[in-house]
């Protein structure tokens, strides 16, 4: 019972002290910042937006089903929830979109792959297809040779990325380990 009297008491303080803070009148006044050359300002010391680079138009994904190529995955992985052991497997894009739509997405850019071993899809994932011209803004990392493909584990060991480039495009799959 103390201890709610006394939570009481430390919060009702708090609370006039804050009103009080707030209806009282500012004393000391900042002296506004001065504007530096050749600085956009709009008045009360705001800096206008910086200007954003331009868009570019989005570049056609591929349609249908395309086969991209035989990569070897080192270790065990789960693809779509499911186990993927490791092995050798040929991927093939499918013409299905990755649903639900992720924001800020081209639809076609967000597609499901099949890894097939032996003529049998034995795992799907979703890739993101980026196109040749984009592939700098998204990925530091060195790139395969175009035709070709490379797996690597994440920083952290928590993923494998596939990394496939075909055809001016770029195929990113990331498996959880």
């Amino acid at each position: 019972m103390k201890r709610l009297v006394f939570v009481g008491a430390l919060v009702s303080a708090f609370a006039v002290s804050t009103a009080f803070a707030q209806t009282s009148p500012q004393t000391a006044e900042k002296p506004a910042r001065k504007a530096r050359a050749g600085s956009d300002t709009q008045g009360s010391g705001h800096a206008a937006p910086k200007t954003q680079p331009p868009t570019e138009a989005a570049s056609p994904a591929p349609e249908g089903q395309i086969a991209l190529g035989s990569v070897r995955i080192s270790k065990g992985v789960k693809a779509d929830g499911k186990p993927l052991p490791a092995g050798t497997y040929q991927v093939r894009l499918t013409p299905q979109t990755a649903s639900p739509d992720a924001k800020g997405q081209t639809a076609t850019r967000e597609r499901w792959v099949e890894f097939v071993k032996g003529g049998k899809v034995v795992g799907r994932e979703v890739v993101t297809i980026i196109p040749q011209a984009e592939i700098s803004k998204v990925q530091k990392d060195t790139p395969p040779r175009p035709n070709s493909a490379k797996v690597e584990t994440l920083k952290g060991g928590d993923y494998e990325r596939v990394w496939i480039n075909k055809g001016g495009n770029h195929y990113l799959i990331h498996l959880p380990a």
